[in-house]
């Protein structure tokens, strides 16, 4: 008697879109209504909470995002709110909005997660935007199809229509799914390399810099690989088969590729040893510079005057670099002064001493050296040296500051400055 006044009492399930239509009708949509309204007031608190409890000051941080409802926290916390309300509510009313509800936030999820994982991993690139609409409509289009049943019978349609390739019968039911499994596995793998890539680079500087850098790439590299390979197998596409690629690939490398992959091996060898780091000064050739960037084929390489030199790394492998701040920061710079003969020579060399140490970017130790290098034609030759540790901010321009005091100290106390002299013989 019990049991069939249980029955008699239970929830009538929605089985067609009339039967839905009228569960819309009834009272008990008020009370769905209120219960989603609790459960996305819940999940804001929570992301909310969570992001003070962090601190979040990221902008492109995949998870919250720039506000509470930006990220993907927040529809992957309502989603599991909703769904265990559902649970809860369906024992005791017909749930109408409920099945509405939690396709929609399953789209959402899933656009969210795209596109914010396609930003983090692509930031600058014009292809993004495109795809994200692409990901968007696909997205809404099947939680249409999903809600409204229509989405068994299109599948089973498409499983009506496939071919034989090789040993293998394909339809275009499994290439479709196949696809969006294999977009899936890539998403993840990109959202994985850009966690790990963000972690690694934080509050990095210096030489750990292109140290992080080098595993960040290796690591993007390897997730894509292990990712594509996924991918193809979700698809259907036999594995053994690449192996006519791979060899048609290795004869590539070998008879017209051979310069590229010598830059991209070149690029990984100069991140791993760490001989050249970003932020050192560097000569190549008559190009003299800091590096800006070392990417897996090249490096920027940017000079004082502003002009950006783009090398490939085999050059910086096989050829002679001149690493001005390998060791240290600390970059060696002279001038020569020339002065007439019946100078003083200790006063000479005391205002040059004083010239350069009134120049607050010369370093006090190791401390400046004046010589007399050499007895000139015209005068006393004096090599004025000193040592800075901030090359990035100039160095002509101190040069030409160190020279100016020059010249007005030994103006300020009339010492000669001699010109070239010649000694004409007339026959």
């Amino acid at each position: 008697m019990q049991s069939a006044t249980a029955t008699a009492t239970a929830p009538v399930p929605i089985d067609d879109f009339e039967g839905w239509l009228n569960a819309l009708t009834q009272t008990s949509v008020l009370i769905e209504l209120a219960v989603l309204l609790l459960c996305a007031l819940l999940a804001w608190a929570l992301v909310r909470t969570l992001r003070h409890a962090l601190g979040q000051q990221d902008q492109r941080s995949i998870w919250l995002g720039k506000r509470n409802v930006d990220g993907v926290l927040f529809p992957l916390l309502l989603l599991c709110l909703v769904y265990l309300a559902r649970e809860v509510l369906s024992r005791w009313v017909v749930v109408a909005l409920f099945k509405v509800a939690i396709p929609v936030l399953v789209s959402l999820l899933v656009i969210r997660v795209g596109v914010k994982v396609l930003q983090a991993a692509f930031s600058e690139a014009k292809w993004v935007r495109p795809l994200e609409r692409s990901i968007s409509w696909i997205a809404w289009m099947l939680m249409v199809l999903w809600v409204s049943g229509l989405l068994p019978v299109i599948l089973n349609e498409l499983d009506q229509i496939g071919w034989k390739v090789g040993n293998s019968h394909l339809t275009l039911r499994n290439m479709l799914e196949g696809a969006l499994t294999a977009g899936a596995v890539l998403i993840f793998t990109l959202w994985l390399s850009a966690g790990i890539e963000t972690r690694l680079l934080r509050n990095s500087t210096g030489g750990e810099l292109s140290l992080r850098k080098a595993i960040s790439n290796a690591t993007r590299a390897l997730l894509m690989f292990v990712g594509l390979i996924i991918a193809l197998t979700s698809v259907g596409i036999d594995l053994t088969a690449l192996s006519v690629l791979g060899g048609a690939v290795g004869v590539g490398i070998g008879l017209g590729l051979q310069k590229l992959a010598a830059n991209y091996v070149s690029g990984f060898v100069i991140l791993a040893e760490r001989s050249m780091r970003i932020g050192d000064n560097v000569r190549v050739d008559t190009f003299e510079g800091m590096i800006t960037q070392i990417n897996a084929r090249y490096t920027v390489i940017r000079s004082q005057a502003g002009r950006e030199s783009i090398v490939p790394n085999e050059m910086l492998i096989t050829n002679r670099v001149e690493n001005l701040s390998l060791a240290d920061s600390q970059v060696y710079q002279f001038t020569i002064v020339s002065v007439g003969y019946e100078s003083d020579v200790d006063r000479v060399r005391a205002l040059l001493l004083k010239a350069a140490l009134d120049q607050p970017r010369v370093l006090r130790e190791p401390a400046p050296s004046v010589n007399l290098s050499n007895f000139g034609v015209d005068g006393l030759e004096f090599t004025v040296g000193y040592w800075i540790n901030d090359p990035e901010n100039g160095q002509g321009n101190l040069k030409s500051d160190v020279n100016l005091a020059i010249l007005a100290a030994l103006r300020a106390n009339h010492i000669d400055i001699p010109y070239p002299q010649r000694v004409l013989h007339q026959r």
